[in-house]
């Protein structure tokens, strides 16, 4: 079945190759011209993944990332910001805002295409059969789901892979280079600090059920997912 991508931009020459690589790549592309027009889209049909540009006219594609994060029906679709902005800050300001990658622009139709498949690739890894329970925390992996106790966990699309990666391989310590092989793939480059934005992101998502304990930080090695409580 062909991946239903909605591109969010505002430049019709960029809307347009893209829209002709994605055709290429065998990808049903749709696009929106600002957060508006993508909302509305959204609401009449969940696209498989978002290409969202940072600058748009009206409500920013940084903020309209931040809305959809809050949203049910958009939290797991996985978001690829578009952007001029390459400088380091802007790019954990993304991180933070709950998008899943980023493009700097210029970039060529084929980076963009690989990104696209990696990205999907990776929001569908974690969707094994089962359930995995540690501590208060359950993860329905064959609904795509998180509880605590009895009540179901707002999570994001890369949050959920980390959580469920660290819950299927419990008391191990895993440095930030290995998590970025197992998690985001070793095909793909993305920094270190990456793996620090989602992990501070992660814990905001537990703290509010008091399991935010369960990831701890190990000094000089990395992160392990535990429910015994650090030394």
């Amino acid at each position: 079945m062909q991946k239903h991508i909605l591109i969010v931009e505002d430049e019709p020459a960029i809307r347009d190759m893209v829209a002709f690589a994605l055709r290429k790549a065998d990808m049903e592309p749709a696009h929106a011209a600002d957060a508006r027009s993508a909302q509305s889209m959204i609401a009449e049909r969940v696209p498989d993944l978002i290409l969202l540009d940072w600058m748009l006219p009206g409500m920013s594609g940084l903020d309209l990332a931040r809305r959809l994060r809050r949203d049910d029906l958009t939290r797991a679709i996985p978001i690829i910001m578009l952007t001029a902005r390459g400088e380091e800050t802007d790019r954990v300001g993304g991180l933070d805002a709950g998008v899943d990658d980023y493009v700097v622009k210029p970039f060529s139709p084929r980076e963009l295409i690989a990104r696209i498949n990696a990205v999907i690739r990776r929001s569908r890894g974690s969707d094994t059969e089962g359930s995995i329970a540690i501590g208060p925390l359950k993860i329905d992996s064959a609904a795509h789901r998180v509880y605590a106790g009895d009540q179901s966990v707002s999570i994001g699309p890369t949050e959920y892979r980390l959580l469920h990666f660290f819950m299927t391989h419990p008391e191990r310590v895993y440095a930030r280079s290995q998590l970025l092989d197992y998690v985001w793939g070793g095909s793909v480059y993305v920094e270190e600090r990456t793996v620090d934005v989602h992990i501070r992101r992660l814990r905001q998502t537990l703290e509010p059920y008091a399991c935010d304990g369960l990831l701890q930080t190990v000094r000089g090695a990395g992160y392990r997912f535990s429910a015994t409580p650090a030394a």
